[in-house]
């Protein structure tokens, strides 16, 4: 089963797919229930009577195997079916693996003779389209690349495979994880599942709505800036980004040798800690990874404590709350959070950064190493791939308008050892690095909390502001952000928009940060499924996929024909 990539050259896929979103879930066995926003998830029929797999968990899926509710092949029917039914609305993925029910049938086989594969047996998984997949393109979300199929997985991609993954799709990112928004010459713009006129965040973007919307059970990500944490928090999710050097970027279009992180998104905080424990460790394809030996627990999920936050003083930094009033929502539902955390037994201190502002300018060095570092990753990709270097991707060219500017931008970078700006940028990185360690020295902090972006996500169309990924990217410490809570609701967005609260701490504390943010996750439960009025999202997609040699009557017969289907329907 091969997924066309949903790309602005295929608006009459669209259309047709529009109207696959409401014929096929009554062809394949889905119900599509008509109700208010109590749920959002499909009950998969096919696959069990008595088991809703809407929402669910690693623990959940496992069970259901443990019980002979489930088998794998019925799990990756589920997530076909919801997948080929629903992404025509958010445009979240590139491709679907034509040989995931392959794969599920051989770990039905395996577990029958000796059990499950590893941790992750029959979990289907988002792989974000800048990792190396042998079975499915690789393209980082350009045209250039759309049929261009690596030789070998991408270290974690192997991992995550040897621990019994199902590798389900391959979604959209930024085109070259180059921004915020989550467009792509081959891929289009996806959309936030809460809210169809704003952009998933990015820039897996794609990765975060997939997971949103019940597509599969976990994500890869990638995080130069906040590529992870970005779409966890406009998704309602929970993502990771790790010390630099906990996890392998091997086999990842690179951006920023640098400043590139590995990912990990999810539903939850104990199957966002179960994936790192898959992804992280040595690997010789990276060696900044053997500064992880003797910094990895048994299992980041040891830690995980409903009690986890008694005793710990997060420090709440004031410097990255906005004080205006398009700001007001996302200070509402930060302060509440901490006002949760003090309640459940944390001790929380209001703290400031001196000169953060000058601290945190003029950091980021992707735009100068992208060149060199996609050279080096072109040169490693299999003999026929179209392009050999970053002078061959700009000759070719087709790039979505969005990071046209910034390609040309890294075209003016080539010797990066007499360029003495990119030397003062990495310089001041340890200034930074300094900076926090201090203020979290001087208050006896356990972590820092802020709101991972000053204002909600952006709708389509402007460019992502005010983001606070930097304390994170600029300094090789970790961060983790989850689901703080909602905005208000509005006619666009249902049940609100989410807003995504962040923890960050010193190099190798992911357990500690785990550990708080999962004792705040069972104390609140903020996560909730997306909740779209398909009159709405089919007449949005609609919109965006009608050609001009459609006429008018056409058009006006294809509205009325969405609204006959729709008409109260809410998933």
């Amino acid at each position: 089963m091969h997924y066309p990539s949903r790309s602005k050259l295929n608006k009459k896929l669209l259309i047709s797919d529009l109207f696959g979103i409401f014929i096929l879930p009554t062809s394949t066995g889905l119900v599509v229930e008509a109700f208010q926003g109590n749920r959002s998830a499909l009950v998969a029929q096919s696959a069990s009577e008595s088991v809703d797999l809407g929402e669910a968990t690693i623990a959940s899926i496992h069970a259901g195997f443990d019980s002979g509710d489930l088998t794998c092949t019925q799990i990756v029917s589920y997530y076909l079916d919801q997948i080929e039914a629903f992404d025509g609305v958010v445009n979240s993925l590139l491709y679907v693996n034509s040989k995931a029910l392959e794969v599920a049938a051989q770990l039905d086989t395996q577990y029958e003779s000796s059990g499950p594969v590893g941790p992750l047996h029959c979990i289907p998984v988002i792989a974000k389209d800048n990792y190396d997949t042998a079975d499915m393109p690789t393209t980082a979300g350009w045209v250039g690349l759309r049929d261009s199929i690596p030789l070998n997985d991408a270290y974690t991609i192997k991992r995550l495979r040897e621990a019994g993954a199902v590798i389900l799709a391959k979604s959209n990112l930024t085109e070259f994880a180059r921004g915020g928004t989550t467009v792509s010459s081959l891929g289009g713009q996806t959309l936030n599942p809460y809210d169809l006129t704003r952009t998933p965040g990015g820039s897996t973007g794609g990765g975060g709505a997939a997971i949103a919307l019940n597509f599969g059970v976990l994500a890869t990500a990638s995080d130069t800036g906040q590529s992870t944490r970005s779409p966890a928090s406009a998704n309602n999710l929970v993502g990771i980004r790790s010390t630099y050097g906990l996890v392998s970027r091997h086999g990842i279009v690179p951006v920023s040798f640098t400043q590139d992180n590995t990912g990990q998104i999810a539903r939850t905080v104990r199957d966002a800690a179960i994936m790192l424990d898959v992804m992280a460790g040595y690997d010789p394809g990276d060696p900044s990874t053997a500064f992880s030996l003797g910094r990895i627990p048994s299992s980041y999920t040891d830690e995980l404590d409903v009690n986890g936050l008694q005793g710990a003083r997060i420090g709440v930094l004031e410097d990255f709350f906005g004080t205006e009033d398009i700001h007001s929502e996302v200070n509402a539902v930060t302060i509440a959070a901490a006002d949760k955390m003090a309640e459940i037994g944390a001790e929380i201190i209001p703290v400031t950064i001196p000169n953060l502002s000058a601290l945190t300018a003029n950091l980021q060095v992707g735009d100068i190493e992208f060149k060199t570092a996609l050279n080096a990753y072109l040169a490693s990709r299999e003999p026929d791939i179209p392009v050999k270097s970053f002078d061959d991707v700009m000759q070719m060219g087709g790039f979505d308008p969005a990071i046209v500017s910034s390609m040309q931008t890294s075209a003016e970078f080539a010797d990066l050892s007499s360029n003495q700006d990119y030397k003062d940028r990495l310089l001041r990185r340890n200034d930074l690095r300094r900076a926090v360690m201090k203020v979290m020295a001087e208050n006896n902090l356990d972590a820092i909390l802020y709101p991972h972006q000053k204002r909600l996500v952006v709708p389509v169309g402007e460019d992502q502001v005010e983001r606070n990924g930097v304390l994170s990217n600029s300094t090789g410490f970790p961060a983790v952000t989850f689901q703080g809570g909602f905005s208000s609701p509005t006619e666009t967005a249902p049940i609100g928009v989410p807003v995504g609260i962040e923890l960050l701490g010193p190099e190798w504390s992911e357990a500690k940060l785990l550990k708080y943010a999962y004792a705040f996750e069972q104390a609140t439960d903020h996560r909730q499924p997306p909740v779209m009025d398909l009159t709405q999202a089919a007449l949005q997609t609609l919109d965006v996929a009608i050609e001009d040699e459609i006429s008018t009557s056409r058009q006006d017969g294809l509205l009325q024909a969405l609204k006959d289907l729709t008409q109260g329907n809410r998933i």
